[in-house]
């Protein structure tokens, strides 16, 4: 059942788990006719199991259709797929996604029908479009709406009259408010006046469409953004809590990669004391682990806009930025995390390494390894010292971190230079 809603494929018995594969022979399901029977009744599709003869023994081959589009199979009301090697029941937002298949998706449904283009135009940041495909604009109104055509952004509805997609609304929406299914899809921010949620400051919730409300957005969070004192070169000055790399790329890859299914939730960038967290509704698509180096999209037709208008780089390497300048700016390593149908990231602001949490530093570590190798580079304890901006008498400490990372799984040693401790060389988990 989880190899049909994987999308199919073919389940074996009389082959060793483990390769290299050996034929070892099985004496389970003699009767073919009867197993395919019980199979169609228990799970309600046919499953034609293929006796193989080999020599090493009676090889059986279940043949597993892959499931119908926009419908999933479940045991007793279980929904599952698989997980590496283990059945896992799948998420609600997996859900939604197989029995939405085949319906437009949520962003090119209309919004707002029936519109003149004079309509659209006052509707629609248009002049802001074309400044972000840095084109020019237009002398006639039709040709704007042409282009717009193009992009599928609207869609053409009788004599003199358009219908606006929700993906053309949400990105270059003048005012949100004019869009009554979309205004809860507004980036929030909240500021707390301490380290906890106890007490607010501001609540501020997004008026523009992300493409042409994505620079204000940047500066409003920069703005609310607590100043720490540091001392450079002798001379003592201000700085923010967080670098503005890492706020354009997290609220960027929020904004592209949440779940719009979800009712009634919408990007939250929450500024405390101490740190700067943002989410999204929707759990990954990619595990959290696997973000430096992984990339898909729910929303991609969203994603391709967002990078044309040069709101976001290209596929997955917003991630390695943020990672690069938490090392860079000496911050804690980003704290990726699922919470309740909700993608969290934790900024943390500077803070040096004996104040680090073994929590911390493992996640540190893991980054550092799995950063350097998406860049043909391999961690080695010095890189990781200079990570930490820890001196060489360090060393010790830092092989300390280096195993604490490779007990809990995250990074292995790189077999290709042998066990030297001191040519010894890491790779993530996954390499």
């Amino acid at each position: 059942m989880a190899i049909a809603n994987e999308g199919g494929g073919s389940l074996i018995l009389g082959a060793t788990d483990t390769p290299p594969r050996r034929v070892v022979g099985t004496h389970a399901y003699p009767d073919r006719v009867a197993t395919a029977e019980r199979i169609f009744q228990q799970l309600g599709f046919r499953v034609d199991p293929e006796e193989v003869v080999h020599p090493g023994g009676r090889v059986l081959i279940f043949h597993i259709p892959s499931r119908p589009t926009g419908t999933a199979y479940h045991l007793e009301g279980a929904y599952l797929m698989r997980s590496g090697e283990s059945l896992v029941p799948m998420t609600e937002d997996q859900l939604r996604r197989i029995f939405s298949e085949g319906r437009p998706g949520w962003l090119e449904e209309p919004t707002r029908t029936a519109v003149t283009s004079a309509e659209v135009v006052e509707l629609l940041d248009t002049q802001a479009f074309f400044e972000l495909l840095r084109l020019p604009y237009p002398g006639a109104r039709q040709a704007v709406i042409e282009r717009l055509l193009g992009e599928r952004l609207v869609d053409k509805e009788g004599p003199g009259t358009c219908s606006i997609r929700r993906l053309g609304a949400l990105l270059l929406a003048k005012r949100l408010e004019d869009f009554p299914d979309l205004v809860r899809k507004a980036a929030r921010v909240v500021v707390y006046t301490g380290k906890s949620k106890l007490e607010t400051k501001l609540d501020q919730v997004g008026a523009r469409g992300y493409s042409v409300g994505f620079q204000g957005l940047v500066k409003f969070v920069m703005a609310q953004l607590p100043q720490n004192e540091v001392i450079e070169d002798a001379l003592r000055k201000e700085v923010k809590l967080v670098p503005e790399i890492v706020v354009r790329e997290l609220v960027a890859n929020a904004l592209i990669h949440q779940e719009f299914s979800v009712e009634g939730a919408s990007v939250m960038i929450e500024i405390y004391e101490d740190r700067l967290e943002i989410s999204n509704p929707g759990e990954p698509v990619v595990p959290v682990e696997r973000f430096i180096d992984g990339y898909q999209s729910r929303n991609e037709r969203l994603a391709d806009l967002m990078r044309r208008f040069g709101i976001c780089e290209e596929k997955s390497s917003g991630i390695d930025k943020v990672v690069d300048a938490a090392e860079v700016y000496q911050l804690p390593a980003p704290d990726f995390r699922v919470g309740h149908r909700r993608t969290i990231v934790a900024i943390f602001g500077p803070q040096e390494f004996r104040r680090m949490g073994r929590p911390d530093r493992v996640r540190a570590c893991y980054q550092h390894c799995a950063l350097r190798y998406v860049t043909s580079e391999r961690m080695t304890n010095q890189s990781l010292r200079r990570r930490f901006h820890l001196p060489e008498n360090k060393a010790a400490v830092v092989s300390q971190v280096i195993g604490a990372t490779i007990d809990a799984g995250m990074i292995k040693l790189d077999e290709e230079v042998g066990a030297s401790r001191k040519y010894a060389r890491y790779l993530p988990f996954w390499a």
